[in-house]
């Protein structure tokens, strides 16, 4: 990659916070003993030192306001691919997408020039229904921040427990994945997800659609035990019925509720669910198997439901026409997972995205499993395998990018490479679908470039030199 022209700030790099040598709180340790406070100002000081190395990449104060990237291989994200194309950008919106062999280049018109030396140029990819910057470490309980307490909670929202100092965020960030739907977990209606951008000093900044939709842990009609390698047996859920009254009758309370023009008291659980009814957000499904699905689909039909999504799906390709008749889209979780019944294919999973477009259903790829905020930087690589397994290259580009955007009801926005939209986008060497080539070198969220610098290549560099090894670039 060449820069051809560029104003003075340097666009690949961040700004960091200087360590102090001193604490400025050492002036409240005046009146105790010299010693002791040589000691705590000493305590003080070291402490913050080591939050401060370990602070994350600050946000670049963007000057950049006409930006051309010429002569990358865009994949544009709705199936096209330009081979040799350029891509104009004029704050912070993409003003086309052409090809570089066609059109006239007038360098005055543009402050900062790059020259991709036929990179690939991806929209920046969207991880639906993950619990990222809500946890920092699994096994740590006072960093998970997803799960309330209580059964009913479309109150809770995830928007306003984001946290931009995340370290994961950066790790994920630096293999093209650029928004995240950060989820809540939990009880039967666990809360209200956003859809967040990976960069914003706070969660003010980073929010690209707050309060997008409701999530819904639909009850399961078999209880079943063992796992596919040892299979268990399997006896009817004793309490489906009652599980799946109590669903309907709190819906039915809500819809009530959200009718009253003035209701006589405001009750915030209800409050949440107004905007389902009309179509404003969007109603998520925790789903996996056909009969369930079916109850769901009755569901959605009694309460009018405009923009049901079923998140997982397992089944979905047995029950297509009925989801497509009533515009459900899906959302799977975590292709990379063993089948859930002992006579499935081993490579159900992986055959599912290829399935459902077939169907014709809207669908989009998830990370949602085991350990999904660390591997949420792994989503490329799932869309990889969904191409191993019947789906054409550019299909898997759009599993994880304009079809993501459509289920969030955000592709007016990002998901593509098109005049108009936002430019969060990415450039990487190879192919970003190939663990073996995907190598991102320069990444923009609404146009701003974005540090991708993290402690993970901060700790390789560091033990490279230790050894004497040569860094790999970036």
């Amino acid at each position: 990659m060449k820069i051809l022209k560029q104003n003075k700030l340097n666009v690949f790099s961040g700004s960091w916070l200087l360590t102090p040598a001193f604490s400025p709180l050492s002036f409240v340790l005046c009146p105790l003993s010299s010693s002791l406070k040589t000691t705590l100002i000493f305590v003080i000081a070291f402490a913050l030192n080591l939050n401060l190395y370990a602070q994350t990449p600050a946000p670049i104060n963007q000057k950049h306001t006409k930006i051309l990237l010429q002569n990358g291989a865009a994949h544009i994200g709705n199936g096209e691919f330009i081979p040799t194309a350029s891509i104009g950008i004029e704050n912070g919106k993409i003003l086309f997408v052409k090809n570089t062999l066609t059109m006239e280049l007038v360098k005055s018109e543009w402050d900062t020039i790059i020259d991709l030396n036929g990179q690939h140029v991806y929209p920046g990819f969207i991880a639906p229904n993950v619990t990222t910057g809500l946890t920092e470490v699994d096994a740590v309980r006072a960093t998970r921040d997803f799960n309330e307490t209580g059964i009913f909670n479309p109150n809770v929202r995830s928007l306003i427990a984001y946290n931009t100092d995340s370290k994961i965020l950066y790790t994920i960030r630096t293999n093209g994945v650029l928004v995240t739907q950060t989820t809540p977990r939990g009880g039967t209606i666990s809360g209200t997800s956003s859809v967040m951008a990976l960069d914003g000093w706070n969660w003010e900044d980073a929010v690209y659609k707050a309060d997008d939709g409701v999530h819904l842990n639909w009850p399961e009609k078999y209880n079943r035990w063992g796992w596919w390698a040892e299979p268990g047996g399997s006896n009817s859920n004793e309490n489906y019925v009652r599980a799946k009254n109590e669903i309907w009758d709190f819906c039915s309370r809500a819809k009530a509720y959200v009718n009253e023009k003035y209701p006589d008291e405001m009750d915030l659980k209800l409050e949440a669910m107004r905007h389902l009814f009309n179509g404003d957000q969007r109603l998520y499904f925790h789903v996996d198997f056909a009969p369930e699905m079916n109850d769901v689909v009755d569901f959605v039909r009694f309460f009018e439901i405009k923009n049901p999504v079923i998140v997982g799906g397992y089944d979905a390709p047995m029950i297509a026409d009925r989801l497509k008749e009533n515009k459900f889209s899906i959302i799977i979780n975590r292709p990379h997972a063993l089948p859930e019944f002992e006579d499935d294919f081993t490579y159900q999973y992986y055959e599912l995205p290829y399935k459902l477009q077939e169907a014709g259903l809207l669908f989009c790829i998830s990370t949602a499993g085991d350990m999904e905020v660390m591997n949420t930087r792994n989503l490329p690589f799932l869309a990889g395998t969904a191409r191993a397994y019947g789906m054409t290259e550019e299909q898997a580009v759009a599993s994880i990018s304009l079809n993501a955007a459509k289920i969030l009801g955000l592709d007016d926005k990002i998901g593509s490479l098109e005049a108009g939209k936002d430019a969060t986008l990415f450039v990487s060497q190879g192919d970003a679908l190939d663990m073996r080539s995907n190598n991102v070198t320069l990444a923009m969220i609404r146009g701003n470039f974005i540090d991708l610098n993290n402690h993970q290549k901060e700790l390789y560099e560091k033990y490279c030199k230790k050894y004497g090894l040569v860094v790999d670039e970036y």
